[in-house]
């Protein structure tokens, strides 16, 4: 796990050292357990290393080696889970160390631009293969890593993050006014636009290369399967559930540094929990965030009843209102590539309490989007006739007044794409919205946010629901087996009764909420009008109503309030270059 970054000049010159030095600099906080570089010709790449697997022979870039040697380097951040098996695969091959991303390497000397068809794992991968004169860029089906580019006049940049391109002077911080668009209404933007003017992303499962500073190929591997939803007994699906979960769960706990989990009163890290008891040695370090003394649920107490039923030690992190105020420009500052999510609040805190005594931690994320746990996909099966209706069909400041005339225009753009991308013949409406869902609102919402606020506490989050084999088996799954009686998850519901009898695994779904909305109106009367004042709203909403909006009562209101209020503080971080304070309020003063 790490930050990596590189460039392949237009030219063929090789790439500034100060320029690898900025990039360097801007990822350090990805990889605080070393670094490396290396130059061949036009080409430039870094890593900066969090070490997880092979402490010791692991560095990178990987370089080939041997007579026959064409002399290649790699640089990767991620993990390869199924490498054991792919090195025992690689006949006649010798390896320089133990580590997980050296596979790859000789993988694409096999296959060529094929090679990620091989892997498993999560992955951002840049291979530079001098030979071809190529520059390779793989990211994972998923997208779990990330991995960000941008075409200049000096030639071919990418990097871990958008915001090392900005601070190694790569792109200029440019605002992206159709992406911004997306993230009002949306709370994250779509397909491979960012909000950075200039910079995209690689998309999930995509693999480029690279010659004379710009994209000449594209390959891209599917995360789910094409096709009808496969009949299976409801016996023979539990059973294959049971194999494919363990399976995952036991090569994403593959490490050798300490792990543990985000335990939530749910479903989905309910059954992380009871798969890796089922596995352990050791007791389970899981930790919860809960909010004492406010409207919103606690999960602390679900999940310390959950720990207690399985012998897991059980780490409880209060997450007040105060941590509210101090916390959040540093989650907008990580929040790079932005997404409105207040779930990343607790997810930055929980990261800061667990980097204290681990590295990795695996987490429920992607079981809503593979088992079919949102309300939203009970009402996508209906046809319109009978109630149903489409996923996010309202923006978030649709109805409010509150927006200038255009700054919305084509919001649902890059998501009616998504959708119709997703309609592939012989899928169910189902299937279509889960498949929309795993196009962008995973990859750019829920994994960037993990990514981005566990990276930066230097700690590895790890999703095994977000796996290929299980995830495509639950995306496989007949719709009966997925949403019952009103109720989300069937099947998995279904095991983990069994598995793990306290979770109450039949329970209704209860929404994960941060009271933002609560504490926000506790500081109205300040907080809106800098908010209305900060140089980011002017162009998109007239202040008065601005200042209005944090005083109203109600759900939208307060979900509209938050979205100005993450907007204004990432603006003054990414668009403006302001520091990062402990201070929300004097964040938005400066």
């Amino acid at each position: 796990m790490c930050g990596i970054a590189g460039l392949m000049t237009l030219d063929g010159r090789p790439p500034p050292a100060a320029m690898l030095d900025a990039l360097l600099a801007a990822l350090a906080h990805r990889g605080p357990d070393g670094e490396g570089r290396h130059v061949a010709g036009g080409v430039g790449l870094v890593q900066n290393r969090l070490a997880i697997i092979d402490l010791v022979t692991g560095d990178q870039p990987i370089l080939e080696r041997g007579r026959d040697a064409g002399g290649a380097a790699l640089a990767a951040n991620g993990e390869i889970y199924n490498y054991i098996e792919l090195r025992a695969a690689l006949d006649g091959v010798r390896f320089q160390g133990g580590s997980d991303c050296e596979p790859p390497l000789h993988l694409y000397r096999r296959h060529g631009l094929d090679y990620a068809r091989h892997l498993r794992g999560m992955y951002a991968i840049a291979i530079h293969d001098p030979d071809a004169g190529r520059l390779v860029l793989s990211r994972d089906p998923f997208g779990i890593k990330p991995l960000y580019y941008a075409e200049t006049a000096r030639g071919f940049a990418f990097a871990s993050e958008p915001q090392a391109l900005v601070a190694a002077g790569l792109v200029v911080a440019e605002l992206d006014e159709g992406a911004r668009a997306e993230l009002l209404q949306l709370q994250f933007t779509t397909g491979a636009r960012t909000v950075f003017r200039g910079i995209r992303r690689l998309l999930p499962g995509e693999t480029v290369a690279v010659e004379a500073g710009r994209i000449v190929e594209r390959r891209r591997l599917a995360a789910l399967p094409e096709g009808v939803p496969v009949p299976m007994a409801e016996a023979d699906a539990l059973a294959r559930l049971d194999a494919a979960l363990e399976e995952s769960v036991r090569l994403h706990q593959r490490s050798d540094v300490p792990y543990g989990l985000f335990l939530s009163g749910g479903i989905d890290s309910a059954a992380v929990l009871a798969m890796m008891t089922r596995l352990a040695e050791r007791p389970v370090r899981a930790f919860t965030a809960g909010f004492g003394g406010t409207g919103a649920a606690d999960e602390r107490a679900a999940a310390r009843r959950l720990a207690a039923a399985v012998g897991a030690e059980h780490v409880e992190v209060d997450f007040a209102e105060a941590d509210f105020w101090r916390l959040l420009p540093a989650v907008a500052a990580a929040m790079d590539d932005p997404a409105a999510d207040y779930a990343a609040l607790p997810t930055f805190k929980l990261a800061q309490v667990a980097g204290q005594e681990l590295k990795v931690v695996l987490s429920g994320e992607g079981g809503d989007e593979t088992f079919a746990g949102y309300g939203r996909y009970r009402a996508a099966r209906r046809p319109w006739w009978l109630g149903g209706r489409r996923p996010r069909g309202r923006g978030t400041f649709d109805g409010l007044g509150l927006l200038r005339e255009g700054v919305a225009a084509g919001w649902r753009d890059g998501i009616a794409a998504a959708e119709a991308a997703a309609a592939t013949p012989g899928r169910t409406r189902l299937q279509a919205a889960q498949a929309a869902d795993c196009a962008d609102w995973l990859p750019n919402d829920l994994l960037t946010k993990l990514d981005r606020c566990l990276m930066a506490n230097a700690v590895e989050g790890r999703t095994p629901f977000v796996d290929p084999v299980l995830g495509g088996l639950a995306f496989a799954l007949p719709d009966r087996l997925k949403i019952r009686d009103g109720r989300g998850k069937y099947l998995l519901r279904r095991w983990l009764a069994g598995a793990l009898p306290a979770a109450d695994a039949f329970a209704a779904k209860q929404g994960f909420t941060v009271p933002v909305a609560e504490w926000m109106r506790a500081r109205g009367d300040r907080l809106g009008p800098l908010v209305a004042a900060h140089p980011a709203i002017a162009p998109i909403a007239e202040p008065s109503t601005v200042a209005a909006l944090f005083r109203a009562d109600g759900k939208r209101a307060g979900f509209a309030a938050w979205t100005l209020l993450f907007y204004a503080l990432w603006f003054g971080r990414h668009m403006l270059g302001r520091p990062v304070t402990d201070d929300t309020l004097a964040a938005l003063a400066a």
